[in-house]
């Protein structure tokens, strides 16, 4: 069911205190502005006031005197990854305090107002709090979800929170991922892992929550919306049209694949976990599909990345330039990382949550800086230019370009040095016209199957066909540098599988238009030739991390082999651990036989 919004006050409504009627350019500021991709001829700055107070001030002031607030008038603050340290509290306190003057006055105002926690609300370490067992991490744990309860119902107003990929990791307390979830749900009082509020009038606030920990096909760190999550999002959707007045706004811990949103290439992108369902196929590409279907997605605010608000890339509008790169059709929904509060938890040192207003006409997302006093931003204005389209404007410069190549992978742009290697291409592809992979080259190419793979930093990663998205690593930078590489056909016209001498014939479907092809990476000096062999799926990133829980009983088992050695064997502690290797299956070479 659908949680309604608090009490609501009849009058007009402009966000910060302008009239907006200009719906072909003008913001919800009433700025004059181009009103194309996120480009603005005039911004508005609120960097002048100096603290939150006056910035709070000059907004309700100028609102009221254009006539006050409506029924569709909404504010929700939005919390980013917590990963609370029971013994570093301070800043989860400045934080707190920050927030209170913000929702008090917009209770004041019209009474529709949350909070939305976007989950991963412990700290994954060992944080002194269980005397019994001193190697058990806090993330997931009852007292982990027992204090965040408590901090988050501590704001005045209603809160709301989801799942992240650490909010299961109680796995010494509870043996299932199902034992977890129940006791997440029941500290925070919720019936289910999603949610969804009625903010205000036709507007909807909807969660979705990571429900998978202990049995993640791959690395834990993947934010995984169980099927039946997806059904019932889908299923709400219809039934709530853009063309009926719907407006939703969504939340969940990752973001998903075509959000366009900055990611960390060393971490989320080598270890596969960047999106929503990053290891389903199928699943991943799923709610960019929605996103582009159902019009009435304004706006969807993810974390997970431990990253700042002061790139301009931690929003991403619905489109962007064609010349910019591929046209990406994000439907009518903008998208918006959320950073952390706690600064031992920042990978770039900001300390920084979102806040969004809006109301019939539009919304805007703003910064609340937590490590400057809580001081508010505004980032971005959209507005509403029917119900399947809209306006954004960027509203202050990108502040953090110094760390740009630090931080951002490289996507596929138009304009880069491309390949389409189909059916209708020549045998052989030459990517890099046999010069040798150096940390500069940029490139990328579509193989006949529609897989995309690209170069960047000397590393071979896959990208996802439709949003070119990064998925993950196909080979590291000491596999590639200084070799070429070339795409040939290896599969004769007909569709034929060969194992050695034995020769299979398949039957084609009429529409087949796939060449099989092999991805080779060369030496020319020393004549040395890698295939680069995709996933029985079709994929090509490799889909290496085991989830925690494989690892931690292989560190087990590893410590089991050094006592013995240490008891059987009668090394020392220090020669029985450097004595103790692991080895893993299952394929070593493309024989079909173990021996």
């Amino acid at each position: 069911g659908i949680q309604r919004g608090g009490g609501q006050r009849r009058s007009q409504m402009v966000v910060n205190g302008k009239e907006s009627n200009d719906m072909d350019g003008g913001g919800l500021n009433g700025d004059t502005t181009n009103g194309v991709n996120g480009k603005a001829s005039k911004k508005t700055d609120r960097s002048e006031f100096s603290s939150a107070d006056e910035w709070l001030d000059a907004a309700v002031k100028s609102t009221e005197e254009a006539g006050g607030f409506d029924s569709s008038s909404f504010l929700v603050g939005i919390l980013g990854d917590l990963h609370i340290d029971p013994r570093k509290m301070d800043d989860y306190t400045e934080g707190h305090d920050h927030w209170i003057p913000i929702f008090e006055r917009a209770k004041e105002a019209h009474g529709n107002v949350a909070l939305v926690s976007l989950g991963d609300l412990g700290e994954s370490k060992n944080c002194d709090h269980n005397p019994d067992n001193p190697d058990e991490l806090f993330a997931g744990t009852s007292l982990c979800h027992a204090m965040a309860a408590e901090f988050l119902g501590s704001f005045g107003v209603p809160y709301e929170v989801i799942g992240g990929n650490h909010d299961l990791e109680g796995i010494d307390e509870f043996r299932t991922d199902q034992q977890n979830l129940k006791v997440f749900m029941e500290a925070h009082g919720k019936p289910t892992p999603q949610f969804c509020r009625e903010i205000a009038e036709k507007t909807l606030l909807v969660g979705l929550g990571s429900t998978i920990f202990r049995e993640a096909p791959y690395t834990s760190h993947e934010v995984i919306i169980d099927q039946g999550q997806i059904d019932w999002f889908e299923d709400l959707l219809k039934s709530k049209p853009a063309d009926e007045g719907w407006k939703i706004f969504v939340f969940t811990h990752a973001p998903p694949n075509g959000s366009g949103l900055r990611v960390l290439q060393e971490n989320h992108v080598v270890n596969g976990c960047c999106w929503l369902n990053h290891s389903n196929e199928k699943q991943c590409k799923k709610f960019i599909e929605l996103v582009r279907e159902h019009r009435a997605i304004k706006g969807w605010f993810s974390g997970h990345f431990h990253l700042g608000q002061d790139y301009q890339d931690s929003i991403t509008f619905p489109t962007i330039p064609r010349e910019e790169g591929p046209y990406p059709n994000r439907g009518s929904c903008v998208f918006a990382q959320t950073s952390v509060m706690r600064g031992g938890t920042s990978r770039d040192g900001r300390q920084q949550s979102r806040l969004l207003r809006g109301n019939k006409d539009g919304f805007e997302i703003c910064t609340v800086d937590h490590k400057h006093g809580g001081k508010i931003r505004l980032d971005a204005t959209i507005t509403y230019k029917d119900s399947g389209h809209e306006v954004g404007v960027y509203q202050h410069d990108d502040e953090a370009y110094d760390h740009d190549n630090y931080f951002k992978v490289y996507q596929p742009m138009e304009g880069d040095q491309c390949y389409i290697c189909g059916p209708e291409s020549d045998e052989e592809c030459s990517i890099t016209d046999d010069e040798p992979v150096t940390m500069d080259t940029r490139i990328w190419w579509r193989l006949s199957c529609g897989r995309v793979l690209g170069v960047m930093n000397g590393m071979l990663l896959e990208y996802d066909s439709s949003t070119l998205a990064p998925l993950g690593l196909v080979l590291t930078s000491d596999e590639l540098l200084g070799r070429a590489i070339a795409v040939v056909d290896s599969g004769l016209d007909e569709c034929v599988v060969s194992d050695d001498n034995d020769m299979e014939s398949i039957e084609c479907d009429d529409n087949y238009q796939e060449r099989e092809q092999a991805v080779i990476v060369h030496d020319i000096e020393k004549g040395s030739i890698m295939v680069v062999q995709p996933n029985e799926d079709g994929s090509y990133w490799r889909k290496i991390v085991r989830n925690k829980i494989a690892r931690m009983k292989e560190k087990r088992r590893e410590k089991a082999a050094i006592q013995y050695g240490m008891e059987r064997l009668w090394l020392s502690p220090e020669e029985s651990k450097k004595s103790v290797v692991s080895t893993w299956g299952p394929y070593t070479t493309t024989s079909g036989n173990a021996l």
